[in-house]
């Protein structure tokens, strides 16, 4: 298999199947061969179908704030202790470079299901081994003209007469040579980064390996194979039934590392911010391609919690649309009982005028919504059965049961949600809440087993984003860290970003807006305004550990937009607009009440400032950073945010320390172009520019500490 500058020798003679060469650029990557797929098969041992739990069985609700997930998971609580649990059986393991004994013949097919691609099945029946009667892998292999990309997923068929389980899988059982690791996607409260890059010796070759499985279910090991989370995976397999697992992928580079004038250009970075970014759009599929843009966003959280009313979002919605928002969001605490999609009639008697008013200010209308439903609720009327069991309940306060995604339920979720939509005219909502971390063993749902019910949960949740983008596709959908797993919560990954507009990322971070914020040392304006930079600093680093994943797709929170005595101060305005744009402004939130009207007024010009760059040169959806600094809040670092012809911004941004003046270089525009360069927020003509100039020499810029702009860098006047 080859494909740019990829290669791939896979064989498939003696009853095995092993990769023999990977190479990038002529570098072999492969250390040996290794498995190349793996898994452990069990059977039942009275070869019965597992039966799930009943309401009268299922025990007292369990507190979902109780067993947030912190560093790592107690995967014993997903194992069923009941006398008639299943007995699992014989437990084997089957990898395909060393199955001869249990293996027949494999069966190669070679297609093209789509311009540029080629794929390659490999399909062995495992018929030596009278348990494993039936059973048979398809792995399946894509490689794609314009990439050095191979893409792989397994399916495991089951034509026999057992109840089989499957576990302990790898899908690209690799063992690559010893290489630098390097996360481009955040990991953390027991989920691994879904991006990882094994970086070669001096930096000039590697493999970005990428796993398109959901949440704290995915694994890149050490030596860079790729399969599911060992004590989260598991998987029932019944007679006649076929297991399909998620993709995952390697994406190879190689090239020159080249010096710039303040730092080295990358082939890795340079990939990530170019091809590898242009392969995911196109081949994985990013759903924010296709979504609405919105923003800037105000959203009531922060400060308000969920403490609002019609007289008070009203209140909002005015200074908002005043200081150049275009989206207001309104967070939990606008419906009945704080859970469902029934609006609290008592702080909302005419939820349509309010939502009218809203949007007559200019302003979008996003909510907030969750998975847990009160008892009386429409859906539980409708639907008794769709809850999860055991049963589990926000909090005491909040006793609304939480619903399975493994269930029908999630169908009428959706209806509901468009509905919604229809009615009020939402353009965004905001899914919160976790349910789908404790596991759901309720007997008519899809799980068969609790630790099945994770991957099943996270797949009925994923689909229902994906048909909810169907059903309301100018509705932006988001989900948060918490309903994909728990609070503190995992961060985005490729699996989310495939189906969901927007996701929400940990921590919900809104340094300086917090309602019950106090100073420490008595100095409460020098203190807020540190705390609200320290917010800025906090949101790109938060930015920067997702960079292996589109930014424009993922919402930090927040940009505090709260004020003490003039502790707001134009600056650090400019600072949390300039921060954001590390991907998108979308969440700003604090007690707008305490803006004064020149913080409005200097709110909406800059916020005015970004939407224009955004119409004319779609500047979300860029970000490009090889060549330059790292991010630092000590000294200088800038990023791109530039079209292919090199138009667009740059965002430049000055720490506590650092030189008074630095030369900008800026390497992404084209060498042989001009560029009319102007300082966006000190007003400051540069004049035009060539693009040999801008690469090699840098621009020269004055900041003071803690200082900031933002570059246009436009086509020349005609």
């Amino acid at each position: 298999m080859k494909s740019e500058a990829l290669e791939r020798v896979v064989s498939f003679s003696g009853g095995v199947i092993h990769t023999t060469s990977f190479t990038a650029g002529g570098h072999q990557l492969l250390a040996n061969p290794a498995g190349e797929f793996s898994m452990r098969v069990a059977r039942e041992q009275s070869n019965r179908k597992p039966r799930g739990l009943t309401p009268l069985e299922a025990g007292a609700p369990l507190v979902s704030t109780k067993f947030f997930s912190g560093q790592g998971i107690d995967t014993s609580r997903y194992d069923d202790t009941r006398p008639d649990a299943p007995k699992w059986v014989d437990s084997r393991r089957v990898e395909a470079s060393s199955w001869s004994a249990l293996a027949g013949d494999t069966t190669a097919t070679l297609t093209q299901p789509a311009p540029g691609i080629t794929r390659l099945s490999l399909r062995t029946p495992l018929d030596k081994n009278a348990m494993l009667s039936g059973v048979s892998v398809e792995l399946v292999y894509e490689l794609y003209d314009s990439h050095p990309a191979v893409r792989k997923w397994a399916v495991v068929r089951n034509g026999g007469l057992r109840w089989l389980r499957l576990d302990d899988m790898t899908i690209d059982d690799v063992h690559l040579v010893p290489l630098a690791r390097k996360s481009l996607a955040a990991g953390m409260s027991g989920a691994q980064p879904s991006v990882v890059a094994f970086d070669g010796p001096g930096g000039h070759f590697g493999a970005i390996a990428a796993s398109e499985i959901p949440s704290a279910l995915h694994t890149i090991n050490e030596q860079g194979g790729m399969g599911y989370t060992k004590g989260l995976f598991e998987w029932v397999l019944g007679p006649g039934e076929e297991f399909i697992s998620e993709a995952v992928f390697y994406y190879l580079y190689s090239g020159a590392v080249t010096p710039t004038i303040s730092s080295v250009s990358t082939p890795l970075d340079r990939a990530i911010e170019g091809p590898y970014a242009e392969f995911l759009k196109r081949y994985v599929g990013i759903a924010a391609e296709t979504a609405p843009v919105h923003g800037p966003q105000w959203m009531t959280w922060a400060y308000f919690y969920d403490k609002i009313d019609d007289q008070l979002v009203r209140q909002l919605a005015q200074i908002a649309a005043r200081a150049g928002f275009t989206e207001m969001l309104f967070d939990d605490g606008w419906q009945k009982g704080r859970l469902g999609t029934q609006v609290d009639t008592a702080k909302f008697p005419d939820f349509a005028a309010t939502a009218e008013f809203v949007r007559k200010q200019g302003l979008e209308l996003g909510l907030w919504v969750s998975c847990y439903r009160d008892t009386d609720s429409p859906d539980l009327v409708q639907m008794p059965e769709a809850r999860v069991l055991p049963p589990m309940i926000r909090t005491a306060a909040l006793p609304g049961l939480a619903m399975s995604f493994a269930s029908p339920w999630r169908d009428l979720y959706v209806k509901d949600l468009a509905a919604l939509a229809r009615r009020y005219h939402v353009t965004y909502f905001k899914q919160d809440f976790s349910a789908i971390l404790f596991g759901d063993l309720a007997e008519g749902h899809e799980s068969r087993t609790r630790r099945e019910s994770l991957l099943r949960g996270l797949r009925g949740l994923l689909a229902a984003q994906a048909e909810l983008r169907r059903t309301a596709p100018d509705v932006v959908n988001e989900i948060t860290h918490e309903i994909y797993w728990g609070t503190p919560g995992v961060p985005a990954d490729l699996a989310a970003l495939k189906t969901t507009a927007r996701f929400h990322i940990p921590l919900n971070d809104a340094l300086g807006a917090e309602r019950n914020w106090r100073a420490q040392s008595g100095d409460a304006v020098a203190e807020h305004a540190a705390a609200l930079r320290q917010g800025c600093w906090v949101a790109r680093q938060r930015f920067y550990s997702h960079r292996g994943l589109p930014l424009y797709a993922i919402e930090f929170y927040g940009a505090a937009t709260a004020d003490r005595e003039g502790s707001l101060a134009p600056s650090i305005q400019d600072r949390q607009v300039a921060s954001w744009l590390m991907g998108q402004p979308v969440c700003f939130s604090g007690d707008l009440r305490t803006l004064s009207e020149a913080q409005i007024a200097h709110y909406r010009e800059r916020l005015e400032t970004v939407r224009r760059l955004e119409k004319t040169y779609g500047i979300f959806k860029r970000f490009q950073f090889s060549g330059v600094p790292e991010p630092t809040d000590v000294d200088w670092h800038w990023w791109g945010k530039l079209d292919p012809q090199g138009h667009g911004a740059v965002v430049v941004v000055r720490g506590s320390g650092g030189a008074a003046q630095r030369a900008v270089n800026v390497p992404w525009v084209r060498r042989s172009e001009s560029y009319r360069v102007s300082g966006l927020l000190s007003g400051k003509s540069y004049g035009v520019l060539s693009g040999a100039a801008l690469r090699d020499v840098g621009i020269p810029m004055d900041l003071p500490v803690y200082g900031q702009e933002i570059l246009e860098l436009a086509p020349p006047l005609l």
